[in-house]
This record gives C-alpha cells, sequence and structure tokens, in this order.
C-alpha cells in the first residue's frame, strides 16, 4: 500500500462557497480485479506486448525470458488500494509473476507455465474483498491441488455459497470451511470442467455469475449459465461480458443467462489494457455540487463507460442537478434539491452516496430494491439508517431500502462500520453542515486511499 496515514477521527471542514472543481478519481477497483483475472488467464501477443511496453517505458526497462512467457500483459491505469493489492498478492502466491510500475499506475501479470494456476497449493488471504474472494474462487477450479482462502471476520460472514454450489455442477469441490456458506474456503480441483449447463443464483451478488463467466473461457468446453431468480446488480455482468469480449472471448447472452465457448489455443489477447476511472469513486465528487452547489467534473468517464454506476449522474438529475457531458467527462452543476424514489438495484453502490444527497433534498426520497447491499462489507441499509439519524434525519428503514425524510441537521462523530463507502459518503454531509467528524476515516483505503486529499482539494 501507499505510505498514506490516517487520523482516528477527521473532521471535515464546511466549504464556504460552492465548489468549482475537475477532479481526477483511481481506477475502477472492479474494472482492475476482472484485468487482473483475465491478464494472468490469457496468453498475450509477444510481439506487441514488447512493442507496448517498450513505448511505454520508453525503452529504459528491459524484461527478461520475453520468448518464454505463456500469458503476459500491461495493465494501465490500476487501481492501487487494499482490495486491489489483496488480488496482487494472491496472484503472487498462486505463481504468477507480478511486476508493479505504480508511478506510472502499472501492472504487468505473466505466467511462465503451460498451467491456467501456475502452483498446485496455496493458502490465500483476501482481506474484505469480495471480488477477490469470488473470482479467484472460480479461478482456482481450474488448477490442481488445494487452495484455502479466508479474509477479516467480516468475511467469514459474508455469503459464498451460492458460487460453491455452482461449481459443484461442475464436478468441482469446494466447500465452506465451517459449514455456514461463508469464508473460509477450501477448493481441491482436477483442474478440468465437464462443461454443459450450470444453475448460478445472483439474488446475492453478481460478483459469483461474473467469477464464472471470467474463467469459462478457459476451461476448454462450453459452458451455459443459467440465472436463477432475480439478478442483482446486472450491469456488473455486462462490464464482466464486454471485457471478456476486449480478451477476444466468445461470450453469447441467451434468453436464460450466458453461453461461453473455449477459447482457442491461438488466440491472444491484448498486450495493454487501459482501466477506466472509478464511477463510484466519482459519485461522491458529482454529490459533492448537489450538497454544496457549483459545478465538480469528473474527468474520464463517459457514459459509455463500462460502469453502471455512471448512472448516478441520472438520479441527481431527477433530484434536480444539471449534468453535462463534454470530452473531458461528465459536470454536475448543483440546484435546488428535491426528493426522489428510485430502485437502485442496477447502482447499489451508489445507496450511501444518495443517502448523503438526500440530507439537503426538499422532500423525502425512496431508496429501494437493494436488500443485497447488507451482505456488503456492512449492513449497509441499516448502517446508513443509523448514521443518518444521528445527525437528524427521519429514517425508516426497510427489508429492501429505505426512505430518508430531511429535518434540521447538526453534526456529530459518525461511525464507518469499518467500510469505506460509508467513510466517503457521510464526509459529504460535512461539506455542509459543521461539526461532522468521520471515524475511523482510514477504512478508505479499501479502495480509495487518497480520498481524503482529493476530497480537501475541493476547498
Amino acid at each position: 500500500m501507499s505510505n498514506l496515514t490516517y487520523p482516528s477521527e477527521l473532521a471535515i471542514a464546511p466549504l464556504a462557497k460552492p465548489v468549482y472543481a475537475t477532479v481526477t478519481v483511481p481506477g475502477s477497483k472492479s474494472i482492475t480485479n476482472r484485468a487482473l483475472v483475465l491478464a494472468a488467464l490469457t496468453r498475450a501477443d509477444k510481439v506487441a506486448f514488447a512493442e507496448a511496453l517498450t513505448a511505454a517505458k520508453s525503452g529504459s526497462v528491459q524484461f527478461d525470458d520475453l520468448d518464454k512467457v505463456v500469458t503476459r500483459c500491461a495493465l494501465v491505469g490500476v487501481l492501487r488500494s487494499e482490495d486491489t493489492e489483496v488480488m496482487l498478492d494472491c496472484l503472487r502466491k498462486l505463481g504468477f509473476g507480478i511486476k508493479l510500475y505504480w508511478k506510472m499506475h502499472a501492472v504487468v501479470v505473466s505466467n511462465y507455465t503451460q498451467r491456467p494456476v501456475p502452483w498446485a497449493d496455496a493458502d490465500l488471504y483476501v482481506g474484505n474483498s469480495g471480488t477477490t474472494v469470488r473470482f479467484l474462487t472460480a479461478m482456482l477450479s481450474l488448477g490442481t491441488g488445494r487452495y484455502r482462502l479466508d479474509g477479516v471476520p467480516r468475511m467469514r460472514e459474508r455469503p459464498i455459497q451460492d458460487l460453491l454450489d455452482a461449481l459443484a455442477q461442475l464436478g468441482v469441490r469446494a466447500a465452506s470451511e465451517t459449514g455456514n456458506g461463508c469464508p473460509p474456503v477450501v477448493i481441491e480441483p482436477t483442474g478440468r470442467w465437464p462443461g454443459g449447463v450450470v444453475s448460478v443464483r445472483g439474488s446475492v451478488s453478481s460478483q459469483f455469475l461474473s467469477g464464472l463467466l471470467l474463467v469459462a473461457p478457459f476451461a476448454g468446453v462450453e459452458t451455459e449459465f443459467r440465472t436463477e431468480g432475480a439478478l442483482v446488480s446486472e450491469p456488473y455482468i455486462q462490464m464482466t461480458v464486454r471485457m471478456l469480449r476486449d480478451w477476444k472471448c466468445d461470450v453469447e447472452q441467451t434468453n436464460r443467462g450466458y453461453r461461453v465457448r473455449p477459447r482457442p489455443a491461438d488466440v491472444v489477447g491484448p498486450a495493454e489494457y487501459h482501466i477506466e476511472p472509478d464511477a463510484s469513486a466519482a459519485s461522491y465528487f458529482w454529490a459533492a455540487a448537489a450538497v454544496a452547489g457549483g459545478r465538480v467534473t469528473v474527468s474520464g468517464l463517459t457514459r459509455a463507460s463500462l460502469q453502471g454506476d455512471v448512472r448516478f449522474v441520472d438520479v441527481l438529475a431527477q433530484m434536480g442537478c444539471r449534468v453535462e457531458e463534454c470530452e473531458a467527462g461528465i459536470t454536475v452543476h448543483g440546484g435546488p434539491l428535491r426528493g426522489v424514489d428510485v430502485d437502485m438495484n442496477d447502482i447499489s453502490d451508489t445507496v450511501m452516496t444518495l443517502g448523503a444527497v438526500a440530507l439537503f433534498a426538499d422532500g423525502p426520497s425512496t431508496i429501494r430494491n437493494v436488500a443485497h447491499i447488507r451482505h456488503k462489507e456492512t449492513d449497509r441499509i441499516a448502517a446508513l439508517a443509523t448514521e443518518l439519524r444521528k445527525l437528524g434525519a427521519e429514517v425508516e428503514e426497510r427489508a429492501d431500502g429505505l426512505t430518508i425524510t430531511p429535518r434540521p441537521l447538526t453534526g456529530c462523530a459518525v461511525d464507518t462500520y469499518n467500510d469505506h463507502r460509508m467513510a466517503m459518503s457521510l464526509a459529504l454531509v460535512g461539506l455542509k453542515v459543521p461539526g461532522v467528524v468521520v471515524r475511523n476515516p482510514g477504512c478508505v483505503a479499501k479502495t480509495y486511499p487518497g480520498f481524503w486529499q482529493d476530497l480537501d482539494a475541493l476547498t
């Protein structure tokens, strides 16, 4: 991780005037961890790779044994955070070559073996990274041997049984060590899938299906995944599919799910892949314009983004903000806010951001269809309701969401539940309300270590 240090509590300084700023946020966590898996599994064109790296490094860095590499890919715009660094550490422990060029926000992933997973045994620590534990559980089904994945205490409460049940249909021995359907997970694969039709439940997390889709092209057989019941956060599945096609994988959407055909051995992937800025991180700065007034542009993002969370600006537009798109990025202009009633299932990582903005609206705001966020880093519905009430709002909590009715606000110390999104969202209230203090501000390191410096730059 970077050398940043954080106090135990951080007081937020209210803005004295509307904000006018252009912000650059770090790379997408969701894209970074997907790209790391694909880069590890995909053979890249050696000549194209060498040319790309020579251009990027101006010839100042030499790469040894290029002719021996089976897979090698350079990722540019990589997010450096706790979630991505645990993924990188796990890939190292699985035998992949990892070279870091953090000054360039770049990572090179290599595999010097003919096996999808180089090493046969590993004990992996995944922290509290849902993408890491779920993507690697799927990826390791292509390996041979025995693997164990474990994380922080909260990770041991985060469900993964739906993924384990899907892998069982493929003949993969993968189980919750304690039998409660949560990590630690032990996987004992044979290295081969039989293919066929696999049923996948997606009502808890879309990451189960995404993990399976990411690795299916490399299993050597055609596999069809059929989703059972409602599928939450569907834009993340579309992100996965679009990235698979960037890696020249054959994925077809069917009436009931997705069909993935085996990737021919002679097909090569991108030698270099650029990662977009994180749209979930961008939501905090677009929301700052809504809360404080003025204008904020987040550069490098457009409505054509891989990430569904760019649609958060549409919710702000419903509330009364003006949204513009240009070559530089997407700009939100603040204005008088009105309450909204919105289904946020597809953009659920921005629920807490909207919760903060809703405090300043004229009238109540209702957030619906996000029951699955109770299984995130914390129970986000309950935590958000608790903290908004502390600030003075009237909040009605339901199983799948909440209704926030603005009331006179009073600054106070807010708890973050070791949840990065709670910390970043609640900080927005302090831009307008004096006396807001964020406890455990260091939890932002999970996905956005430099958030507090970037927020401070708005002033």
